[in-house]
């Protein structure tokens, strides 16, 4: 007769044999982010937090559009404050535009496509 032990070993292997074959196989790698995506987030929170000196912009690599919106904020204090009010809210839309497309989105329109405008 064998030993309860060894009994119970031996069937606690089977059953464990068996839920092994049951189990789906994760994925092998993860989706890879298409080149230009991870200047999503930075430019996206700068457009917010500080759209009106245009920082979002030269983040992107638009240096021309990001020193208009500098020039305009620092200018705009002369015209009782109307530039940076406007510059703010360019770059409030624009941040949030940023963060609500998908990495593919934002890479065909702002890395590849150089759209330098909302």
């Amino acid at each position: 007769m064998p030993e309860p032990s060894r009994v119970s070993l031996t069937t606690t292997n089977e059953s464990n044999d068996k839920s092994e074959e049951n189990t789906p196989q994760e994925s092998a790698a993860p989706a890879s982010k298409p080149a230009g995506a991870e200047k999503k987030i930075a430019a996206g929170i700068c457009g917010i937090l500080l759209g009106g000196l245009g920082v979002h912009k030269f983040i992107l690599g638009y240096t021309k559009e990001g020193v208009i919106m500098l020039v305009c904020w620092l200018l705009g204090w002369v015209l009782l404050g109307l530039g940076p009010i406007v510059m703010g809210i360019i770059g409030l839309v624009e941040g949030i535009l940023y963060l609500t497309k998908s990495d593919e989105e934002f890479v065909a329109t702002y890395v590849r496509g150089k759209k330098g405008w909302f």
